[in-house]
């Protein structure tokens, strides 16, 4: 029996997606958009991209916005292209479809600032029902539509005699719901106004209803798009203008001009230090709408010295319209950016030492993260930042004018323990113990042959400091081993030499590397015969030792050494340890915070007994 064709009793049927906008509305409010203050910038942004339109149906046109807010509504009113009935139906009840996209002005689709067509949903974050009354002006005799939508998903459309909107244009009318005054009160409306839109570069006014004269939002143009008569007074204009957006005066200004991008604007260079890494937003406007206050995608990530505000044409912002799309032109002009600060900073080497040395000592840390990887700024300013050494804080061109070779740290901890001897022997060390210091000092060569650096060896400063005669060395002879033996705990060694500055009583001789090594040696012993005992084993080599180092110039050594009494010979030298620990700064082990208690109890009960 042949099978019957059941494909006709199955045929699929085409069904259209049905949109909760209520549901939608909520996403957007709480994914989207970062607070329901963004209405208004979506409802200045139609309006400014309707003028656009009406710009190239009649290029010489006097176009303008006009807000009001009164308490009771809020409304946007632009002497735009407007919408016919057929375009209210095609763009205002279809969610997702933007008039941008229209086919008659595709290919101008890069002068609209909105491409996504949902800002008009983000009036009901604020409001139950929008009033949009329109008219084309792309037919002289084109009535007035009226389109009202709700929350609810309903709309109504309707004709209307050209009267009912005399010129052409758009007004759009919110009657705010009582939860949204925080948005809609007419200051919050003016406010925000300003906040969004102070670059437009279409007039922009302002009615609160109260019956007097309009105010307008951006009374006049960014200052970088305005003449002035010296080039002190536009610096000093771009500066007042850097304090008011960012609050704080800047150290300089750095004009920005990228024509290919239509981007202009100024760079404000941070009056004070911020932690590496701290990434400052930047305030970008795309077009002369604001799109973000926080966007740290704009610059690199060295750039944390500087705060930019700045508009652009062809930067592209995400569906949200509050960053910036990650694209070849946002790399492109990003890497561009960095260029104009590092000819800034060139400018300055070269012409404004006082300038320069200010923004040095201020943003070190800023300049050498961009040392490290351009070495154009290296060979430029190098010689100029400052390090910690053993001659103060200085500069490395300074320093090297004294020391044709330069030791340099690998901790904090390692120049605190030699920096006072080191000094008092005539050697030069520099601190590299701080974030890039190391890496950059033994770079310096490339920019002072004559200079060499080493990384600092232990041996290198002992082999300066000078051994005690024989007859002292013997007599010091069973106090050394009573203090070697006290302090094999800490796998340290005991040494007697003189050096200077004589009121130091001891110096600790110990890397961190070192310190690595024993506590790797240590678990190694502990874990003998387990799994870890044997790659630790593999791993073993000799361990190497710290070293105390005391100082026979100094009376309280002189004084330690000649102790007979074997238990108050150890809790000397205990003590003696301790103190070089705490002089190095570095962080006391438990067993270490234990013996310096424990040794200045057991002095303070031997003095008490001996007064007794």
């Amino acid at each position: 029996m042949p099978l019957r064709d059941t494909s006709a009793d199955h045929a699929a049927t085409d069904r259209t997606f049905q949109v909760d906008l209520r549901g939608l509305v909520d996403l957007l409010s709480h994914h989207l958009y970062s607070s329901p203050r963004v209405y208004l910038r979506e409802l200045l942004q139609n309006a400014v991209d309707a003028l656009t339109a009406r710009h190239a149906v009649e290029p010489h046109g006097n176009f303008g916005i006009r807000l009001y807010a009164d308490g009771k509504v809020v409304r946007v009113e632009d002497d735009g292209v407007g919408l016919t009935e057929a375009d209210v139906h095609t763009f205002l009840a279809t969610i997702g479809r933007s008039s941008k996209r229209a086919e008659r002005i595709a290919e101008q689709r890069a002068d609209f600032i909105g491409q996504f067509g949902i800002g008009l949903l983000s009036c009901f974050l604020v409001a139950d029902e929008i009033h949009v009354l329109s008219r084309s002006a792309r037919t002289l005799d084109a009535p007035a539509v009226e389109w009202r939508g709700r929350g609810d998903g309903s709309y109504t459309v309707r004709t209307l005699p050209a009267s009912a909107r005399p010129r052409p244009g758009t007004t759009v009318t919110l009657t705010p719901r009582s939860d949204a005054g925080e948005w809609t009160r007419p200051q919050q409306v003016h406010a925000l106004a300003r906040h969004f839109g102070s670059l437009l570069r279409h007039p922009v006014t302002f009615d609160d209803g109260s019956g007097g004269q309009a105010a307008p939002v951006s009374p006049e143009p960014a200052p970088w798009a305005r003449s002035f008569p010296t080039p002190g007074a536009r610096s000093r204009a771009l500066a007042a203008y850097g304090e008011e957006v960012f609050g704080f005066t800047p150290l300089d200004t750095i004009e920005l001009d990228l024509p290919a991008v239509g981007l202009k604007g100024i760079a404000c260079v941070l009056p004070e230090a911020v932690p590496a890494g701290r990434r400052h937003g930047h305030r970008v406007h795309v077009k002369g709408m604001l799109l973000s206050e926080q966007a740290e995608e704009i610059l690199p990530e060295w750039a944390f010295f500087v705060r930019c505000v700045v508009d652009a044409e062809s930067l592209r912002p995400t569906a949200s319209r509050e960053s910036l799309y990650e694209d070849a032109t946002l790399a492109a002009v990003r890497d561009a950016l960095a260029e104009r600060l590092r000819e800034w900073i060139a400018r300055a080497a070269a012409s404004d030492p006082d300038l320069l040395g200010r923004f040095l000592q201020t943003h070190h840390l800023a300049v050498k993260s961009l040392a490290v990887h351009d070495d154009e700024i290296l060979r430029m300013l190098l010689p100029w930042l400052p390090f910690e050494t053993t001659d103060g804080h200085t500069t490395l061109d300074e320093f090297a004018r004294t020391h044709r070779t330069v030791l340099v740290t690998s901790s904090v901890e390692e120049f605190r323990q030699v920096a006072a001897i080191a000094s008092a022997a005539g050697l030069g060390v520099v601190n590299g113990g701080y974030t890039y210091d190391r890496e950059l000092v033994h770079r310096m060569p490339e920019i002072r042959p004559e200079v060499s650096v080493a990384d600092l060896d232990p041996a290198t400063l002992t082999a300066h400091l000078d051994p005690v005669d024989r007859e002292t060395e013997l007599a010091a002879a069973p106090y050394l081993a009573q203090a070697r033996d006290a302090l094999a705990v800490f796998d340290c060694d005991v040494a007697l030499r003189t050096f200077q500055p004589a009121s130091a009583p001891a110096l600790l001789v110990d890397s961190r590397e070192a310190r690595h090594e024993r506590t790797r040696s240590r678990l190694a012993r502990e874990q003998e015969g387990g799994l870890w005992g044997d790659i630790l084993g593999a791993l073993r080599q000799e361990a190497p030792r710290a070293q105390l180092i005391l100082n026979q110039l100094n009376p309280l050594v002189r004084t330690a050494v000649a102790i007979d009494e074997p238990e108050l010979a150890r809790t000397s030298a205990e003590a003696l340890y301790g103190q070089a620990v705490m002089l190095s700064r570095r962080p006391l082990r438990p067993a270490e915070s234990s013996l310096i208690n424990r040794s200045f109890l057991d002095l303070l009960a031997h003095a008490l007994r001996k007064d007794s």
